[in-house]
């Protein structure tokens, strides 16, 4: 069981990051004003857990993943009870509500999946039950956005290094949908795909141009914090770049229609998302070649 006695090692030494940083891109945040155009929707209200379920019986524990300016960068990590060998790895990047339950519940689901799913926590171990206090968190978060680069750079390399994952991708939701492209962004030759759902995006040629990897993207088509004109707008320059990358754009959607917590969800949408995607990680991930040197 080398695999489950790397990470309880890790666990107990603390922080696992390394201190070689991959070049980040030149401007990888929004700006507060920017974000601060999304809806205010109103907090979860019934718990994900309830609506989704991990396929088989997993293992899940609190991880210290790697070391903040102050403190340890604590994350949630699950992967299937019965794994002896290396598993792939996912980096999950939760929305602006922070490393919640429901963030959790997602992250034992594709766990169950056949995966070691890493949760990070970009808010230093805070969650908000407001968009008020989200809001907060959010601007505090966008402050310094090089501490948002380290967190993911040190969670894959904890994925990389200590859970031996042959491959990795990343996956999130609102801010994390963003997050979860910036993390290709940061590692264009090692990360093997990326997942945003309603994710904010952008046009400028220059930061896309380092995407190389498989992206597979969710929007609402009723998303009024993301237009689908610059969804639209996104797709046609990836197209133009000649990018890997799937830009879908669901119909009657609102902003978190993946949520089962959220009051927009829309379970028709969240399951034919959630098939999409469990095909395309299983695509990349588990049916391509490992081409990384253990």
């Amino acid at each position: 069981m080398r695999l489950v006695l790397s990470i309880a090692a890790c666990t107990v030494l603390g922080g696992c990051g390394s201190s070689e940083e991959p070049a980040a891109p030149a401007a990888t945040a929004a700006a507060p004003a920017a974000a601060a155009r999304r809806q205010e929707a109103p907090p979860p209200t019934v718990p994900a857990a309830e609506a989704a379920s991990p396929a088989v019986p997993i293992l899940e524990q609190q991880l210290a993943y790697g070391e903040a300016a102050r403190s340890n960068l604590v994350g949630y990590l699950a992967m299937p009870q019965d794994a002896a060998e290396p598993l792939p790895g996912i980096i999950v990047i939760h929305e602006w509500w922070g490393l919640n339950d429901d963030i959790k519940a997602m992250t034992r689901r594709l766990a169950g999946e056949g995966y070691v799913a890493l949760a990070v926590d970009l808010y230093g171990g805070k969650t908000a039950a407001t968009p008020e206090a989200a809001q907060g968190l959010l601007s505090e978060f966008y402050a310094d956005p090089d501490a948002a680069r380290r967190n993911v750079q040190q969670a894959y390399d904890y994925l990389e290094k200590y859970a031996f994952a042959p491959r990795v991708a990343s996956i999130g939701w609102d801010l994390g949908g963003g997050w979860s492209l910036q993390t290709a962004l940061l590692y264009p030759g090692a990360l093997d795909a990326a997942v945003m759902f309603y994710g904010q995006v952008f046009t400028d040629r220059e930061r896309l141009a380092p995407l190389n990897v498989p992206l597979l993207g969710f929007f609402g088509g009723n998303d009024k914090s993301i237009p689908v004109r610059e969804v639209q707008e996104f797709r046609a320059k990836l197209l133009d770049l000649n990018k890997n990358a799937e830009i879908l754009i669901v119909p009657h959607a609102d902003h978190a229609f993946a949520n089962p917590a959220s009051p927009t969800y829309n379970a028709k949408a969240a399951d034919e998302s959630w098939a999409s995607t469990l095909a395309f990680l299983e695509r990349h991930l588990k049916l391509a070649t490992p081409t990384r040197l253990q």
